[in-house]
């Protein structure tokens, strides 16, 4: 048996359920949150600032959907159909006036029994860090205090990962989720303070870093917040507001350690997507995602999500898993089909891997499959053309030269002129 070093209690699954005692070894113990150097978070936030990945990989988010399978592109059209009601609704929550006159006292309790009582899983508070607000959003954020709210995606269907009722699960869960975000902050409206709705698709800053500092869950290996109860599983969203609350405080789960001993969703990821060390990127300690890799396998096995599926965490929950570690110093499930088993259906083309893979076991891909458009839409623009130029010899002077040229010029106003970018990150 090894030494516990401190027990997190946190409130029980739903509402009204008794609180969770998860025991953290003492091997396992680091620091609050995450490891971080403030004054590197400082410099990279100031000198490169976050963007959203509408903008910064508006290339590949417009290229993902045409490889998805045909199921996924008539889901894709389907769930956008649902979530534009809710994008202009949330984008303009801020700028509603209260519906109440403030009493000035402490509305913390009242806000975090209302989002439990509604169904949230996790509901924690702290500031809302300017650091992590994506450079074109932040003249949108109009208040400094972060109510984190975290609802649960169905287990069953996070089960069948990569499948579509994994993904009608996830995207699913968003479409719940938006209008409940809605009614959270007229709740919070009709207190006396200001509420703005962010997320769970159009979010308006990194949202994780928030998640930790209000103690709801550490970054795991896999790049998602792990949350006590339902791992990776867990579809975040913040409402801002000027009413007075209580921060709530980082916490050590042991998660941050753990993920170093544990490593399944490293060996597991199709894509080798996922880092085994820890490197500092941005002034945070963390396994650093390689996007280029798992990009192409999201996109192409329906949403894919097989690093969320085989977290101990996602599957049994942290009390079980540190119980477990804490006896025996091993991780549940780990090696067994029952936690790392999953099959790839067929995707769009009909080139690449299917079929079941065990422990042990992964497919393989060649370089083609990585291959995707890069950053921006006038990158890929730009790119497709130097392209175009190195693939024809000669002085390119022939009429489809010229044709080509002109192409990429209405190309990039179309770009440029044309609608904005999706609030959308379904792909």
């Amino acid at each position: 048996m090894l030494k516990i070093g401190h027990v997190v209690v946190r409130p029980g699954r739903r509402h009204g359920d008794d609180p969770v005692e998860i025991p953290v070894p003492e091997e396992l113990e680091t620091v609050p949150g995450i490891p971080m150097v403030r004054k590197d978070v400082d410099f990279y936030s100031r000198e490169y600032p976050l963007q959203r990945q509408q903008v910064e990989h508006a290339a590949d988010t417009e290229w993902a959907p045409t490889v998805g399978t045909p199921a996924m592109q008539k889901y894709h059209h389907e769930h956008q159909e649902v979530m534009e009601q809710f994008y202009p609704l949330m984008n303009r929550s801020g700028n509603l006036p209260p519906t109440a006159t403030p009493t000035g006292e402490d509305v913390t309790d009242l806000i975090r029994n209302k989002a439990r009582e509604m169904g949230y899983l996790e509901v924690g508070f702290t500031a809302h860090d300017p650091r992590y607000i994506y450079q074109d959003r932040k003249d949108h954020v109009k208040f400094g205090n972060a109510v984190c709210l975290a609802l649960e995606q169905d287990y069953a269907e996070t089960q069948t990962a990569p499948s579509m009722a994994a993904e009608h699960g996830h995207y699913g869960t968003y479409e719940i989720q938006a209008p409940m975000g809605l009614e959270m902050a007229e709740f919070i409206r009709s207190l006396g303070y200001g509420a703005q709705v962010h997320g769970p698709s159009n979010h308006s800053a990194a949202t994780i870093p928030m998640f930790v500092a209000a103690g709801l869950g550490q970054l795991g290996a896999n790049g998602q917040l792990l949350t006590p109860h339902a791992g990776a599983r867990c579809r975040l969203q913040i409402i801002t507001t000027d009413a007075p609350v209580t921060y709530d405080e980082p916490v050590d789960y042991g998660f941050h350690a753990f993920c170093q001993v544990c490593q399944v969703c490293v060996n597991r990821c199709p894509g080798r997507a996922l880092m085994r060390e820890k490197i500092w990127w941005r002034g945070v300690e963390k396994n650093k995602l390689v996007y280029k890799r798992c990009r192409p396998v999201m996109s192409r096995y329906e949403g894919c999500a097989i690093c969320m599926k085989v977290c101990p965490i996602n599957k049994y929950g942290a009390k079980s898993v540190m119980e477990y570690y804490a006896q025996t110093g091993q991780v549940l499930g780990k090696g067994t089909h029952d936690l790392e088993g999953y099959t790839l259906h067929e995707e769009n083309t009909g080139k690449y891997a299917t079929g079941y893979f065990g422990p042990g076991e992964l497919p393989t891909f060649n370089a083609e499959f990585f291959r995707i458009p890069n950053g921006t839409r006038e990158n890929a623009a730009l790119e497709d053309l130097i392209e175009y130029i190195k693939g024809h010899e000669g002085d390119l002077q022939r009429p489809e030269d010229d044709e080509t040229l002109f192409n990429f010029r209405d190309r990039l106003k179309a770009i440029v002129t044309g609608e904005s970018v999706s609030d959308s990150t379904m792909f």
